[in-house]
């Protein structure tokens, strides 16, 4: 009977904008431009730092994966939400939900483990400058991010197979707008307490030890950073680190929320609202803050322009 059962649900219905019937072509405008821009964006930062010699140094080299992990969070995620937005049938499928979760966490597990690479670096950089080359060499910086992307690509799929091993027997309303593990869990119709204790180990793990982990590179960082004599040496230092701190504190921040906090207190639409910030938002936000705020990237982006404007004359 429970394996009968478990065949039952072959396709969920995402329920996460059926609140706006009239705002879903306004949405899909609205968020199509984002989109576009967020992509944009993120080519435009990887191009960058890869044409221009000077960008080519740990910082960057660990920006332009994260901007790439950043493009393809937003493929498994964006186009399907669009064409929801203009379909009758908002649907997908069991085997498109499992795929979409185990990406979706996946590279959102691998940016946790990035931003926190990131914040060693920095540390690095700042704290240890005359060993920062042998420390932060390639093959390390190589090794770091493989590491980064095998761990969270290895609890996504844990987390996954977890979730889809559980019992679905009738209901197929999905309350949000993409496959995520407390919706998930809310239809199952069967509990694996020993598989949500993982789970839930793995967004400690993820989240709060990745925030610790940079949090403490920052103390260490404010340490050295504030035995520098000159006020200009000091914020030239902390310059260098404003950027990371921002997208930061957004993508814990909203991590945490989803991830760590009481599921009960969010109403369907407090919890679709949070989503969007995390996953059209801090995908925006990383190449808008460093290259607003980052004068390195400023300059390799105005090179870059010149050279487009020379190019088009001749």
């Amino acid at each position: 009977m429970g394996r009968r059962n478990q065949t039952v649900v072959t396709e969920f219905i995402l329920a996460g904008f059926s609140n706006f019937p009239d705002l879903q072509v306004p949405l899909f405008l609205v968020f199509s431009l984002i989109y576009l821009v967020t992509l944009m964006a993120n080519i435009i930062i990887i191009t960058t730092i890869r044409l221009d010699r000077s960008l080519h140094i740990p910082m960057y080299f660990f920006l332009c994966i994260l901007s790439f992990s950043e493009i393809c969070y937003s493929l498994v995620i964006i186009p399907n939400m669009l064409a929801n937005f203009l379909r009758e049938k908002k649907t997908i499928s069991f085997i498109g939900c499992a795929t979409q979760m185990c990406l979706f966490l996946g590279f959102a597990c691998t940016n946790c483990m990035l931003l926190a690479v990131m914040g060693y670096d920095r540390y690095v950089s700042i704290c240890k400058p005359l060993r920062y080359p042998i420390l932060m060499n390639q093959g390390l910086c190589t090794k770091l991010v493989a590491c980064s992307a095998t761990t969270g690509f290895l609890f996504s799929t844990t987390e996954t197979i977890i979730i889809f091993t559980l019992p679905f027997c009738g209901p197929n309303k999905l309350k949000h707008f993409l496959c995520d593990l407390a919706p998930l869990l809310e239809l199952a119709c069967g509990r694996n307490y020993i598989g949500e204790i993982v789970i839930f180990i793995i967004c400690v793990l993820v989240v709060i030890c990745a925030f610790l982990f940079i949090l403490l590179s920052y103390i260490l960082i404010a340490n050295t950073v504030l035995k520098i004599p000159t006020t200009a040496g000091k914020r030239k230092a902390f310059s260098t680190c404003a950027s990371h701190l921002i997208v930061v504190v957004v993508h814990f921040g909203c991590a945490g929320i989803i991830y760590l906090g009481p599921k009960s207190s969010y109403t369907l639409d407090e919890t679709t609202f949070i989503t969007v910030s995390y996953t059209m938002v801090t995908p925006l936000l990383n190449p808008l803050v460093y290259s607003l705020r980052n004068k390195d990237v400023q300059i390799a982006l105005k090179k870059s322009l010149g050279k487009i404007s020379c190019t088009q004359r001749i």
